[in-house]
């Protein structure tokens, strides 16, 4: 079983930038996929970038250049880096992790999520 917990969440300008973290435990980190994903109020939850095992990435075209995923598999850790941002952009951000070199863009593909972490953009 693996917890996750993510932080970093806030309120941030429109062309700010922030940091989001996910602290993996109770599983070997390594072994997992892992993804952001991001849900607005009204809206259905939408995928944001893959990470694998070994650190190659892809990311949701809405943020591609933008935001950079990366993990620290001796930390058990994710990261999302946001860079300017849009008011768009606001969401709720939940990491997840599921088995597999690398997941899809379906969040059912995952198996852990966490609680979730709130971001707001003003514009």
């Amino acid at each position: 079983q693996v917890q996750l917990v993510e932080s970093g969440g806030g309120l941030v300008q429109a062309g700010g930038s922030l940091r989001l973290s996910c602290a993996a435990s109770g599983g070997t980190f390594s072994s997992y996929a892992m993804a952001w994903f991001r849900q607005a109020p009204g809206k259905e939850r939408e995928f944001v970038g893959a990470i694998s095992w070994t650190g190659g990435t892809y990311y949701a075209d809405s943020v591609k250049g933008r935001f950079t995923i990366s993990r620290d598999n001796a930390k058990n850790t994710m990261s999302l880096q946001m860079n300017s941002l849009k008011f768009e952009d606001t969401a709720d951000y939940s990491c997840a992790a599921g088995r597999g070199y690398i997941l899809g863009r379906r969040d059912t593909e995952y198996t852990y999520w966490g609680q979730g972490t709130q971001v707001t953009v003003s514009s």
